[in-house]
């Protein structure tokens, strides 16, 4: 710990540990991606077109998977996903609590009840033993989410899944790099959903990406992400020639730009070295904290490969006098960004009172979602900034001790 660490807290009159800001989730936009985009505004072709065609390309590529369908969002590809599998009004699929609410909000935008579980309190995946007993009937299917990286267990969950003809949906929105006793994410469930969201490891501003090994599946969510207009209906203004198309049902506005995959396909280029600088910082990160009172990300599995989307700090609230909250906003006054991933699914109103969950009912959930800080990781952090935010983190916590 440095001195600075040891100076008044800037939110009780001190000075900060930084005169700027230090933005969390800040993207990492580098030449290629802003010459990418302005070629493409020169080309005169910015709506869904060949680029989107090349980074739906190169991302199959990368996975090794059969399909990639790029869409709007990561929640664009779940809900159609959803549909694609089957899902139907009245059918249950399962969910982790401890997520982002969009993956639940895509099983509610198909007529189905989010059926919520519990996850690993170590992990903060989703519990397969939970899985297992919340399954009835009227299961069409689960929805693993591989949190801030860290692959949940498919293994476990295919064996509970496929003998019951259950289907598997990997939200990936955190899982590009991560990998599974040697399965990439996007190529173990039946479809997969990426995101490209601004702060992600590979991003497009907003994006996401389906992948699957079904054909069928892939052209229908083709199709129905643009209109329900007949498959690659973009190219109808290309020098291929007019074609016209038809439209065999109400499809959904969920298509990608080329502006969009313009800045996704350098990002993609460089996603393993990205990969090796964040996993530097990961470990720079353990081994500055090792003496905080916090629970540090545990290592995954042999076999299997951490993405590096987050790195999630769990307060342990026995030994601090303050709350997760007070946490938070000490850290910002020393001009640190940070972000809390999540607040889990059941706390919020609408799950609350539409579905009654109650708080107590996952209780790890519960348990993370008072204590969970993310600390700015990204491959825009200099070795500078990754200093200020050690001694940022050391100078609060070390105040806030009990």
């Amino acid at each position: 710990m440095t001195d600075r660490a040891r100076e008044p807290l800037a939110i009780e009159g001190g000075r900060a540990i930084r005169d700027r800001f230090l933005v969390f989730g800040a993207p990492d936009i580098r030449r290629e991606e802003i010459d990418a985009v302005v070629r493409t505004l020169e080309s005169g072709w910015i709506g869904t077109g060949p680029q989107v065609a090349e980074f739906e390309e190169e991302f199959r590529r990368y996975l090794g998977t059969a399909h990639a369908v790029a869409v709007s969002s990561c929640t664009a590809g779940l809900h159609l996903s959803l549909i694609a599998l089957g899902v139907k009004p009245g059918d249950e699929v399962i969910v982790p609590s401890m997520t982002f609410v969009a993956t639940a909000n895509a099983v509610v935008h198909v007529g189905a009840r989010p059926v919520l579980v519990d996850c690993e309190r170590e992990t903060m995946n989703i519990d397969p033993i939970a899985v297992e007993r919340a399954i009835t009937p009227r299961t069409r299917a689960i929805v693993p989410v591989h949190f801030a990286g860290r692959p949940a267990d498919l293994t476990a969950l295919e064996a509970i899944a496929r003998p019951r003809g259950i289907r598997l949906l990997e939200d990936a929105a955190h899982g590009v790099e991560t990998i599974h006793r040697g399965r990439k994410a996007g190529t173990m469930g039946d479809c997969a959903a990426f995101s490209f969201y601004v702060t992600k490891n590979v991003i497009t501003g907003e994006g996401g990406m389906v992948t699957t090994g079904d054909e069928e599946i892939a052209s229908w969510i083709k199709v129905a992400g643009l209109h329900g207009m007949s498959k690659d209906a973009w190219k109808r203004y290309s020098d291929e020639g007019y074609r016209h198309y038809e439209v065999s049902f109400p499809g959904f506005k969920y298509n990608l730009t080329d502006m969009q995959a313009a800045l996704g396909v350098p990002q993609l280029r460089r996603v393993e070295e990205n990969w090796t600088r964040r996993a530097a910082l990961w470990q720079q990160y353990l081994t500055a904290f090792a003496d905080l009172p916090v629970f540090l990300p545990p290592p995954v599995a042999e076999g299997d490969r951490h993405a590096y989307h987050l790195f999630t700090l769990i307060l342990d609230l026995d030994r601090l006098r303050w709350t997760r909250d007070r946490v938070l906003r000490a850290l910002q006054a020393e001009n640190i960004g940070t972000g809390v991933h999540y607040r889990a699914v059941h706390l919020h109103p609408y799950y609350r009172d539409t579905f009654g969950y109650r708080p107590e009912m996952f209780p790890n959930a519960e348990f993370l979602s008072q204590r969970t800080l993310s600390i700015p990781f990204s491959t825009r952090i200099s070795e500078e900034d990754a200093r200020d935010v050690i001694d940022g983190v050391h100078k609060v916590l070390c105040a806030a001790q009990c």
